[in-house]
């Protein structure tokens, strides 16, 4: 098969990343959450390195540290992220895997509207800040962290804040992408509406 590209953007906690594994193992595409190459970076920040050297010296095994998923890491991610220089350094790496043979799946912040324009398939997954806060939460307690639905709620505010308001590639919804609003969905139904995007646009 040759190249097929899904570009699903939107905010933290939607319900893209999800959507994009699910229709990755359907189809059998390899997926990229374009937004652990950020956190990475961030990671990579905290310890001390400066954010864009630490962008352009990013390696596959920073994608599998065990601190990715952490608030602290997601922060830092959200400020390294509006610096151009670290948003060029990764371009080329989710370019290059967009167009590998056998599909490829991509979700993050500027995938349809940046990184892939031409993508046979955009979709934009959002919902209300409350309903992504909520679930964020659920999500950090699973993990045992120490957070209040109030802090979260905070946080997912400013990165929405800092996700749009960027000067280099803002989150916002590719022209023709189709908008999936999750904030009264059930994740399977989300799941069917994105499937059935990719069989229409696959013919």
């Amino acid at each position: 098969m040759s190249a097929f590209t899904v570009a699903l953007d939107g905010p933290a906690a939607s319900g893209k990343g999800t959507i994009a594994r699910a229709v990755a193992e359907r189809f059998g595409f390899a997926h990229l959450d374009t937004g652990l190459l950020y956190r990475a970076v961030g990671a990579r920040h905290l310890a001390g390195e400066e954010p864009i050297a630490a962008a352009r010296a990013l390696v596959a095994e920073d994608l599998e540290r065990d601190d990715l998923r952490s608030s602290d890491v997601a922060q830092a991610a959200s400020i390294v992220a509006v610096i151009p220089e670290v948003r060029a350094a990764l371009v080329d790496f989710q370019v290059a895997f967009a167009r590998r043979a056998g599909g490829a799946v991509l979700d993050g912040r500027d995938i349809g509207t940046v990184i892939c324009p031409e993508a046979e398939v955009k979709l934009f997954v959002t919902a209300s800040d409350v309903v992504r806060a909520e679930r964020r939460y659920l999500e950090l307690i699973a993990k045992g962290e120490d957070v209040t639905r109030e802090s979260v709620l905070e946080d997912v505010r400013a990165r929405d804040a800092r996700d749009a308001a960027r000067d280099a590639a803002p989150m916002v919804a590719a022209a023709d992408a189709v908008t999936l609003d999750t904030t009264e969905m059930s994740i399977e139904d989300a799941v069917q509406a994105a499937l059935a995007e990719v069989r229409a646009a696959r013919g």
